[in-house]
């Protein structure tokens, strides 16, 4: 476990730099979990939280928070009796929004309570999934569940050594309840291209919620 948290750590720094803050939580019956603040001067072009996901955005600083820890055990299928100890998906969460329009940070509990839930629920974490909090994402969001969208793009995925499946960077996309409720119904492609038709800038804290008619 460590060995492997070593490793998507320095895959982190090399991708985003290094981290501003971190802070750590343990929840009971799990290990636990760190997130670690990123700050990016700028836009960066083609990644997997923005225009590779159906976001747009031109300028100004964005923090970035990532999870580390949830990749430490495979997720397994709870159906499963006896889980394998080595084999099975291995991801972490990665949440991008615009600096200093919103008390963000306010976002880590929320970050680990879905990080720990694989161990918790017996979740299996995959991209077009929704993951739901329970309430704002940060004091006064309009967001409270995330769609989870396809890794490679802001951090590539990190090969392990067999037999380890290898760890994937899933960024995580603020939903509001109308968009929640229209990607339950529609899917998760149908919003992602809803999103990319109107421009909409996925980084945007304040941001409300998209044309769905």
């Amino acid at each position: 476990m460590a060995e492997v948290l070593s490793l998507v750590e320095a895959q982190l720094r090399t991708a985003l730099g290094e981290p501003d803050a971190r802070a750590a939580m343990t929840f009971v019956g799990t290990d636990r979990v760190e997130v670690l603040r990123f700050l990016d001067p700028g836009d960066r072009e083609s990644e997997g939280d923005s225009a590779g996901s159906g976001g747009v955005g031109s300028g100004g600083a964005v923090v970035r928070y990532a999870t580390l820890g949830m990749s430490a055990r495979p997720m397994a299928d709870p159906t499963v009796v006896v889980p394998d100890p080595a084999r099975g998906p291995r991801a972490e969460l990665i949440l991008s929004v615009r600096a200093g329009l919103a008390d963000t940070d306010k976002v880590l509990r929320p970050l680990a309570v879905l990080a720990a839930s694989p161990q918790v629920e017996g979740l299996v974490v995959t991209a077009g999934a929704s993951l739901e909090v329970g309430e704002p994402l940060w004091p006064g969001a309009p967001f409270s569940s995330v769609l989870v969208a396809e890794s490679g793009g802001l951090v590539p995925d990190l090969e392990l050594a067999a037999p380890l499946d290898p760890v994937r960077f899933l960024p995580l996309l603020p939903m509001t309840a109308n968009e929640a409720a229209w990607k339950r119904a529609k899917g998760a492609q149908a919003l992602q291209e809803r999103w990319l038709a109107h421009g909409t800038d996925l980084r945007d804290p304040l941001r409300g919620s998209v044309a769905l008619d």
